[in-house]
């Protein structure tokens, strides 16, 4: 097994280009299902759960062609099958896009159940709710559930609450259904219009996305086309959180600051400066962090997947800050690592107390998500000795080179076989 190991570095200085997003490109590659002809898409990220959408996609007939320019067709008119592979469908949370990708045009899909971060539950009932009120119906297995339709119809769907994946989910289903459907109190996330920029390049109608209300137009067939996934702008803001922790300054490059908003309003409040362009943006450190209160939301507000690294930023601010985590109560397992390597944090009823200033030191710790273990990358920047980060298949999922990225900003970071470790050093974290 893989590892990582973090030395305490100078402030990080330079540049780095924000590869696609993860997010949106889960969308992306299960959309293009809903064709007719090849579809060639443009800065898909190579992670672990797209390689794994590659595999299942192979198995059922869609052909996948990677490019010397990193473009990757995908055609989909040579598929035989939707029964996907449950324990490979069951490795990462989206893979119910399928779902709606395939549900219409051939009318019965079957699918692992939702896997990937745990965040204690993350429910399916929204997605069970709109895609029965437009006809269809579903059989649970143990390890998987199947979906039936043998038609789809358009319906007035009311979301009780705001999700992006039902709502990506549904708006696919809907794109080739019967007749008119309108999704209420919809994610407005830029992972849903990326979605429906794609799907509308390959003929659907599609107007409302980026609003809480989405209409959508079935059509009877779409074409093949040519697209391009937004930058990712959770990779982004943790980048730029990199400088604050280690009181450099750090320019990401290849973004959309507008789906940044929330997180460069709290950094500034935290003390940080910023010089925001069309496609860039550089924070650089004012020597000052100050304590701050956060609370998670859907966007436009501050985005659960930024919470942990800035936590990582705040165990750096002296003075207590607060972070209310909305969205999934129970994503603090980065919390008790930062713990185990001296920060001072409590946790109670889905909120954390961080009384920043403390002085932090390198240990051996676990990423136990994508996230968390950028968390503890930043952390480790600004500890003492040796952090040591376990796990590193979750932040594989997540991101593309993280070593060689946070490298080339002058970070002193490598990746290591956990394998070359003495068995009780991965126990007790001694080295």
């Amino acid at each position: 097994m893989k590892a990582i190991k973090v030395e305490w570095s100078d402030s990080l200085h330079g540049s780095v280009h924000i590869p696609g997003s993860k997010n949106s490109s889960l969308a992306l590659l299960a959309a293009v299902c809903l064709a007719d002809e090849p579809v060639t898409l443009h800065g898909i990220p190579d992670i672990a759960d797209l390689r794994v959408i590659y595999e299942m996609s192979r198995e059922i007939g869609l052909q996948v062609e990677h490019h010397e320019s990193g473009a990757i067709t995908m055609d989909p008119r040579n598929i035989t099958s939707t029964v996907l592979d449950p324990v490979k469908s069951s490795s990462f949370r989206a893979a119910y896009y399928f779902v709606g990708s395939l549900l219409a045009k051939f009318g019965k899909v079957s699918v692992g159940y939702p896997g990937g971060d745990d965040f204690v539950s993350r429910p399916m009932d929204q997605h069970i709710k709109a895609l029965q009120m437009m006809g269809a119906s579903f059989t649970f297995n143990p390890t998987s559930y199947t979906v039936e339709a043998k038609e789809l119809h358009g319906a007035t769907i009311y979301f009780d609450m705001i999700t992006c994946g039902a709502t990506i989910n549904v708006m696919m289903a809907a794109a080739r259904a019967k007749g008119t459907t309108v999704l209420l109190n919809a994610a407005r996330d830029p992972e849903v219009t990326d979605t429906a920029n794609l799907l509308n390049v390959l003929g659907a109608k599609i107007t409302g996305a980026g609003t809480d209300t989405i209409r959508i137009e079935g059509v009877a067939s779409l074409h093949g086309g040519s697209y391009t996934v937004i930058p990712d702008r959770l990779i982004a803001g943790a980048f730029l959180m990199a400088a604050g922790v280690t009181g450099g300054s750090v320019t990401v490059d290849n973004v959309i600051p507008e789906h940044l908003s929330s997180c460069l309003a709290k950094l500034r409040e935290i003390g940080m400066e910023l010089d925001v362009h069309d496609n860039a943006i550089t924070a650089h450190s004012t020597g000052i962090l100050r304590a701050t209160r956060v609370r998670t939301a859907m966007y436009p507000g501050f985005a659960t997947d930024l919470q942990q690294p800035l936590t990582a930023l705040l165990t750096q601010a002296r003075g207590k800050s607060i972070i209310g985590e909305r969205i999934y109560p129970a994503r603090f397992n980065h919390a008790h690592q930062l713990i185990r390597m001296g920060a001072d944090i409590k946790i109670r009823s889905g909120v954390a107390s961080i009384n920043g200033g403390n002085v932090l030191h390198g240990t051996l710790v676990h990423a136990s998500d994508v996230r968390a273990g950028i968390c503890l990358i930043l952390a480790g920047l600004r500890a003492e000795g040796t952090t040591t980060i376990a796990g590193v298949q979750h932040i594989d999922r997540g991101y593309e080179d993280v070593v060689g990225s946070f490298r080339s900003l002058g970070a002193n970071i490598s990746m290591f076989d956990s394998n070359e470790m003495p068995a009780h050093s991965l126990i007790t974290g001694t080295k």
